[in-house]
């Protein structure tokens, strides 16, 4: 008997990890065209590790009931990967059983080969799991009993939601740089480039794991300075994709301010420092104000979400950039600035919508370094 082989794209997602979760899978004949069987569905609260093992579940369920021998599952989980094909150990409760689960289906088939692939090669999984998250009716494309000639009908337009806002949603997951020796003393860090430190190091390194735990992204993108580009390298050997770097994604210049605390900027400079506060149109003596730091940022954001539409991107950068992205997905005033805490190597997420709307998902989130 000839094998049968197919092809399992697999993915899940979760809105908040944890938070709303859901998970989608297709399978493919060995052509890569021909769509054997789809499966979505929503599966409450959980983490998007335990979304993207209820992924692989599902897709492999689907290639036994087609009636495949032989799988190829792509997926753009690295964890999922890793773990499956036996390079990383399980260690985390809540993926033991699912693991288990996957590993008793993949025992089934005379072969089973897994493959990490960038999200942006993942797309038709990605929209279904998005499909299942927005609670999308579509029935499952069934091929049991069909044979090859059975073709998945496009998904319908997911409705808005509670927001109000449609289609899938461009994620920029925030990350600020780790530790150097000027954040320590907690001195104006502009322009100037000093390296990480030890901690710093490890910091990042923490946060590349965080980030390749969580899978998913499509691309890396980061400020000209060392100290993000640092960062951003370490989460690009995590996850296996290169780092873009984008001048415009640099901290703000403080000019003359520059190596100073705030204390030693006002007593410097008592009224422009007084006004600087007051006014995002007033630049530091020599440098640039925030509303010059929102254009250039701004049109970053609009750039990405041009190039990466309803994709997941890691924007490493500084405190301004960032608080200016959380700014514009919030639709609020300059304010947010002065009374926005953000620690080293925290991470941030924003969502843009197609139709214009926005969300942030988390703000300063400094869990992998605990």
């Amino acid at each position: 008997m000839r094998p049968v082989k197919v092809i399992v794209e697999a993915d899940g997602g979760s809105r908040g990890n944890p938070g709303t979760a859901g998970y989608g899978a297709v399978v493919f004949a060995a052509d890569h065209a021909t769509v054997l069987a789809e499966r979505f569905a929503g599966i409450g609260v959980a983490t998007n590790n335990v979304a993207e093992y209820r992924g692989l579940i599902a897709g492999l369920t689907a290639a036994a009931d087609v009636g495949g021998t032989e799988v190829q599952v792509r997926m753009d989980s690295k964890l999922v990967v890793e773990q499956m094909s036996g390079r990383w150990k399980v260690k985390h409760p809540d993926m033991i059983p699912l693991h288990g689960q996957a590993a008793e289906l993949a025992r089934g088939f005379d072969r089973v080969r897994y493959e990490w692939i960038p999200r942006a090669r993942n797309a038709h999984a990605d929209r279904l799991a998005n499909a299942a998250m927005d609670g999308t009716e579509q029935p499952a494309v069934e091929a049991a009993g069909a044979g090859p000639a059975a073709v998945a009908q496009p998904a319908a337009p997911p409705p808005p939601g509670w927001t109000g806002a449609r289609g899938p949603a461009t994620r920029l997951l925030l990350l600020r740089h780790g530790q150097t020796p000027l954040s320590i003393e907690r001195r104006y860090s502009g322009r100037g480039n000093p390296e990480l430190t030890e901690l710093g190091r490890e910091q990042a390194g923490r946060a590349a794991q965080r980030l390749a735990g969580k899978g998913g992204i499509a691309a890396i993108v980061s400020s000209p300075l060392g100290r993000a580009q640092a960062t951003a390298t370490a989460a690009g050997a995590a996850l296996g994709l290169p780092v873009t770097v984008l001048d415009d994604l640099t901290e703000t210049d403080f000019g003359e301010w520059e190596g100073l605390t705030f204390t030693e900027a006002a007593q410097r400079d008592p009224d422009l420092h007084r006004r600087w506060l007051a006014d995002s149109a007033v630049p530091a003596p020599g440098g640039e104000s925030f509303a010059q730091v929102r254009q250039r940022v701004s049109a970053v954001r609009d750039d990405l979400l041009a190039a990466y539409p309803g994709q997941n991107v890691l924007v490493v950068s500084h405190v301004t950039p960032i608080k200016t992205l959380l700014q514009l997905a919030l639709d609020v005033g300059p304010t947010l600035l002065y009374r926005l805490h953000l620690d080293l190597a925290s991470l941030s997420i924003a969502e843009f919508y197609p139709d214009g709307g926005t969300s942030v998902r988390l703000v300063n989130d400094t869990g992998h370094l605990d």
